[in-house]
């Protein structure tokens, strides 16, 4: 499939490898000219550390400078593309004015899909769009993490949302598709409540930063990751469930829309691995240390691989 993506930051070059690795040919483009020189180099680096785990699929330097190739101007980058992707700036007014120039110069029959991860974009695109516009929403570093979140537009037909997740599985990743929009999906809504309660932990003197990573690491992490939350409740046995509810065991901290945990460490300037500290100090550069992350992160999934989920033992996994 010929692939345009939009904004070569973060995401967007990152994309552009995930899709290069699938055997797509991909368009990249950007209107900052520097984040678009920096993607090529960028790409590679991630390209050589997935195949020194033996995850490239084959894909060599050469590959991967012929799959994809980047362009100065928008309308060159998505002239002939059947999937276009936008991975730009997540703010209304910048993206609404995206689409409307796309819907001049992609064609017709393209597919215009979103990598929001909380806006409803499709209020923002051309009407005669939305019945090819999806959101297909990905988690960094999209090369690793395979969990891929579609929603189709109101009037996208299933049978198109469906004919992407059939790709997205063929590259072997993990696209979970949604009923209908709900800001954050389902992953980062679960992910934003668990840091809503670290942040009170924190923030009332409970816990370091530390502790609770010890608590997820060595309590919640291991189990998760065999059997997710709700085959794990399967396991614990459901009246315990419900007599948790019943018992209101927990109350959920009130969003404050700030920590001052967060707010102190942001003031003297600790704002992670990127300038060295943050909830912990870090020693090596910021490439060493995600090179790192990456190839603990290979383990793992080799790992799950030759185990497999707990719930996929499960006779029916639809039921609820």
């Amino acid at each position: 499939m010929k692939i345009a993506i939009i904004g070569a930051g973060l995401m967007g070059h990152a994309l552009a490898l995930v899709f290069a690795i699938g055997g797509h040919r991909v368009r990249l483009t950007d209107t900052n000219a520097e984040t678009l020189a920096r993607a090529p180099g960028l790409m590679e680096t991630a390209r050589a550390t997935l195949e020194a785990a033996g995850e490239a699929q084959g894909l060599t330097g050469a590959g991967l400078r012929e799959r994809v190739t980047t362009h100065g101007a928008l309308a060159e980058t998505v002239a002939d593309a059947e999937l276009v992707i936008e991975a730009i700036v997540e703010k209304p007014e910048p993206k609404r004015a995206l689409y409307a120039e796309l819907d001049a110069l992609m064609p017709k029959d393209a597919i215009l899909a979103s990598n929001t991860s909380y806006l409803d974009v499709f209020p923002l695109m051309p009407p005669a769009r939305l019945p090819r516009a999806i959101i297909m929403h990905w988690y960094t570093p999209p090369y690793l993490v395979d969990l891929v979140d579609l929603v189709g537009s109101e009037q996208c037909p299933p049978a198109l949302v469906e004919e992407v997740a059939a790709m997205l599985r063929a590259m072997g990743k993990v696209p979970l598709v949604m009923r209908r929009f709900l800001p954050g999906y389902i992953a980062n809504r679960l992910q934003s409540a668990l840091s809503l309660e670290c942040y009170r932990l924190m923030d009332e003197g409970y816990a370091t930063p530390q502790e609770i990573d010890e608590a997820i690491i060595h309590g919640l992490a291991l189990r998760l990751l065999l059997l997710g939350q709700m085959a794990k409740g399967d396991f614990t046995g459901l009246p315990l469930s419900a007599h948790a509810l019943a018992n209101r065991m927990y109350q959920p901290p009130e969003p404050k829309g700030h920590s001052e945990t967060l707010d102190r460490l942001l003031a003297e300037g600790r704002t992670g691995v990127m300038s060295g500290h943050g909830f912990y100090d870090w020693e090596g550069s910021p490439e060493a240390l995600f090179a790192e992350r990456d190839n603990r992160l290979f383990s793992l999934k080799r790992a799950l691989r030759q185990t497999g989920p707990m719930a996929g033992l499960a006779a029916d996994t639809k039921k609820g």
